[in-house]
């Protein structure tokens, strides 16, 4: 079982992440979207957006932190374990919280507003499910074992995270992981194959063509033309 969890499912689930990503931009690249519903509603929308993409980020760069920079090298740094461990549980908690809210904001107002509620796809209620357990997992397992120097998963977890990348992953570091925190990589593991199906693919868009794209010119519309309709061109103009 451990080897199944620890050393298979990892590389399945990156299968489907990869093969995902290439099948949603090949036959739906005009779905490689959030499926905004700005239009239906914004005021709210306007308050979550930002607690829940500011709060992911913030726990996606402390994830990124804790398991794939070694312990060595932010002790070199001359941050000690302590240290490391008061800024990851306080900052871990807070960015943690601020994503939950944004969520639950989220969830509140699609649940509210009907014709955002109607917008709402089964596809949309699984991604909201799952994102949502593995935010409250995590944190569950942080503050279990928030007392004393906490739990080192940068002695179990993260070098098992790096050893995917070599393939030849140490199974054996995760005998020893808390089962909460086995439970929250899981789940975690269940989001990332779930990414390329659902509107969370729209993290990998970046709009960089729009630092090239030549600059877009207004013009103030003559006022003494305004309200008359210009000549049709040819290929407007009726048989009549």
């Amino acid at each position: 079982m451990r080897t199944l969890l620890w050393g298979v499912i990892p590389y399945v689930v990156f299968v489907l992440l990869a093969a995902g990503l290439l099948w949603r931009y090949r036959y739906d690249k005009f779905g490689w979207t959030t499926r905004s519903s700005q239009v239906y509603e914004s005021k709210l929308l306007n308050i979550a957006s930002p607690m829940f993409h500011y709060g992911i980020l913030f726990v996606l760069v402390g994830h990124l932190v804790g398991l794939f920079v070694p312990e060595s090298w932010t002790e070199k740094a001359g941050v000690s374990e302590h240290t490391y461990h008061l800024f990851s549980l306080y900052g871990g908690t807070a960015a943690g919280v601020l994503l939950v809210l944004g969520i639950a904001l989220l969830l509140y107002r699609r649940r509210t507003n009907a014709p955002v509620f109607r917008a709402t796809t089964a596809n949309d209620k699984l991604m909201y499910l799952v994102l949502f357990a593995a935010i409250v997992l995590g944190m569950v397992a942080k503050l279990t074992h928030a007392s004393g120097e906490g739990y080192d998963y940068r002695d179990s977890m993260a070098p098992w995270a790096r050893s995917l990348f070599t393939l030849q992953p140490d199974t054996d570091r995760m005998a020893g992981v808390p089962v909460m925190y086995q439970i929250h990589a899981v789940v975690g593991m269940a989001l990332f194959a779930l990414i390329p199906f659902t509107r969370l693919v729209h993290m990998f868009s970046a709009p960089v063509q729009y630092l090239f794209r030549p600059y877009v010119v207004y013009r103030s519309r003559d006022p003494r033309r305004v309200g008359a309709r210009p000549e049709r061109r040819g290929w407007e103009k009726t048989g009549s």
